[in-house]
């Protein structure tokens, strides 16, 4: 019996966090509108029922841009930028806080609606998924069209989704004809629809990778495919030099992974101003046993205990430190896991503003069975003892 060629679906839901912050807000609909702000900047409910919102060229601090809407990216503002720089592109452009909350509950709706159709999922983080089509009865398009409407359905939203013979290919073609776009690629079209693309289209080329390969004279996806082997691994190295040549050709034999264990959970938190340890001690306590609470209860209602408790600290000078402990036995208890962090604390000496502080579960194992989360632990930040 033959078997069917791959058919891999790459789905990526549309400006996602603006798509859906524009549910909300239907009047900012074909505006730039930027995605970033903070708890300040919610817009204002006027007596005659209108919206009063916050401009870019009011911020003033150092947040960066979670998403914007196309409107926005035409006119330069994408997702990472600084918000002041953000300000200087596009002043006149709206600004919305962030909403966690609401973006996770849209991704839950939209993940379900497509396994419903096709259960065979990769989850790829908030906003989007591989989905094997290969057994599947039904033409891609078709099926394509009804994943999409499914979404439509269940969320409000639209997404762009690619299809070719693997993850690689599917992940590029998605982004080809966003939004609401729907791109099929066969592998007798990469030649003529991805070899034109710039290098960094490919997932796995970063920015130092593309520099590199911009001094080689290398820019598109086709002068990659023409590189000499020798050429790649004088200066990649072997391993990434094999993997280059295969991406340039279109080859991936990844599976469409649809469960995996994670290694760590962790939460953390940029404050907005640097924070002094002994002045806003206080303030550091509250964040510090929050993130504690917040890790044990990630870990509780994903069923998994915690050997390992680690800290992750970034001062003012943007000098990063890490630190953590291996417990007798895993855990999932907040008053432990907050208890542990502070050990890890008392070995930092802090004697700069802090202005990133993180906590973190590794060494994970299974509790069996999700729980409930309990109370949150007690107690202030353990900052005294180091405090010079």
């Amino acid at each position: 019996m033959n078997t069917p060629p791959r058919r891999i679906a790459h789905l990526d839901m549309d400006a996602f966090y603006a798509s859906v912050d524009l549910l909300r807000y239907p009047e900012l609909r074909g505006l730039p509108v930027v995605i970033g702000g903070r708890r300040q900047h919610q817009p204002e409910l006027l007596a005659d029922g209108t919206r009063r919102y916050s401009r870019l060229r009011d911020y003033v601090g150092r947040g960066v841009v979670t998403t914007s809407t196309y409107e926005a990216r035409a006119l330069g503002v994408f997702s990472g930028m600084g918000v002041m720089k953000a300000a200087q592109l596009a002043p006149d452009a709206i600004l919305l806080p962030t909403d966690f909350d609401a973006y996770r509950h849209y991704s839950r709706l939209f993940k379900a609606a497509v396994a419903a159709i096709a259960p065979q999922i990769e989850d790829r983080g908030i906003d989007e998924i591989y989905i094997d089509l290969t057994d599947l009865p039904g033409e891609t398009l078709a099926l394509a069209q009804r994943i999409k409407q499914a979404v439509k359905d269940a969320t409000g939203l639209s997404c762009s989704i690619g299809v070719s013979p693997n993850k690689l290919l599917s992940k590029i073609c998605s982004d080809l004809e966003k939004p609401d776009g729907i791109t099929l690629l066969d592998p007798s079209d990469i030649a003529l629809r991805i070899w034109p693309l710039p290098v960094r289209k490919i997932n796995g080329i970063g920015p130092k990778a593309g520099e590199k390969l911009a001094t080689l004279g290398i820019a598109t996806i086709a002068e990659l495919a023409r590189a000499e082997p020798a050429l790649l691994q004088e200066h990649f190295g072997r391993s990434y030099a094999e993997w280059l040549h295969e991406a340039a050709h279109g080859i991936d034999p990844r599976p469409v992974v649809t469960h995996s264990e994670p290694k760590s959970i962790s939460r953390e938190t940029t404050f907005e101003r640097d924070l002094h340890p002994r002045r806003d001690r206080t303030a550091l306590s509250e964040v510090f046993t929050a993130l504690c609470t917040r890790v044990a209860g990630d870990l509780q209602r994903k069923g998994y205990l915690g050997r390992t408790i680690g800290i992750k600290l970034r001062f003012e000078d943007f000098h990063t430190v890490t630190r953590d402990l291996t417990l007798p036995s895993p855990t999932a208890d907040p008053v432990v896991i907050r208890r542990a962090a502070g050990e890890c604390l008392r070995r930092v000496p802090l004697e700069q503003k802090l202005r990133l502080l993180g906590v973190r579960a590794s060494a994970l194992s299974s509790s069996n069975a999700p729980q409930e989360a309990t109370e949150s632990p007690q107690g202030e930040l353990p900052l005294t003892a180091v405090v010079r």
